[in-house]
């Protein structure tokens, strides 16, 4: 899977996952110190976001190699891509689906009950523990980045496609933690209705990908 993508999806999708991690985000506790140390603090925490995606997508790239080694990438491309396609309109399978699988609904509730005790502290440490808790935390797009990271079939291909894919997240996200009146609710509806269609465009080419090297 081409690297460029995941700054693309991250870019694009952050816009919508402002929904979910934007609140978080905006209520970090400040330090009182200035606007460096606002920036640096807010850098750090969205530092520790990308460090989550980053785990994850080694995990997910390395299952991917296991997946191309049985011979099997072919015909995974191809459900992937047709399972992102669906997800971008089945609530069944989107983010808020999966959520209501038990166990997953426990872990979540368990995350965000560690996120709240998180919120009440200080200092940079917590910024940090703060921001990789919450690249756990559901989202579709997040959820889209990974399927695509499995195709890359590497460790370092999906911790580099994750990362990518968490830089493209960073300039909304901060712009949520230090200036959240920058992003008006009116352009993230704007944007979050082109975003089912982006997710069809990747699935698509997923799907593209995987017919194109035979053997489905």
């Amino acid at each position: 899977m081409e690297l460029w993508t995941a700054f693309t999806i991250g870019l694009f999708g952050s816009f919508h996952c402002v929904g979910m991690c934007g609140p978080i985000a905006m209520a970090l506790p400040g330090s009182g110190a200035g606007m460096a140390a606002e920036l640096t603090r807010k850098g750090i925490y969205n530092l520790g976001r990308i460090l989550t995606y980053s785990l994850l997508g080694g995990v997910v790239g390395g299952a991917g190699r296991a997946v191309s080694l049985a011979g099997l990438q072919r015909p995974l491309s191809v459900f992937l891509g047709m399972l992102i396609i669906a997800g971008a309109f089945l609530p069944v399978i989107s983010s808020a689906g999966i959520q209501r699988i038990k166990p997953v609904q426990r872990f979540f509730d368990w995350l965000r009950q560690k996120l709240k005790q998180q919120m009440s502290r200080r200092g940079n440490s917590t910024m940090l523990v703060t921001g990789i808790l919450n690249g756990l935390l559901p989202c579709g797009f997040v959820y889209v980045g990974l399927a695509s990271s499995l195709t890359t079939e590497s460790v370092i291909g999906g911790m580099s496609y994750m990362a990518l894919f968490g830089l493209g997240t960073f300039p909304a996200m901060m712009l949520m933690a230090m200036a959240p009146n920058l992003i008006s609710l009116r352009l993230r509806r704007r944007i979050n209705h082109v975003l089912p269609w982006l997710a069809v465009a990747l699935g698509g080419y997923l799907v593209f990908r995987g017919l194109a090297m035979g053997g489905v």
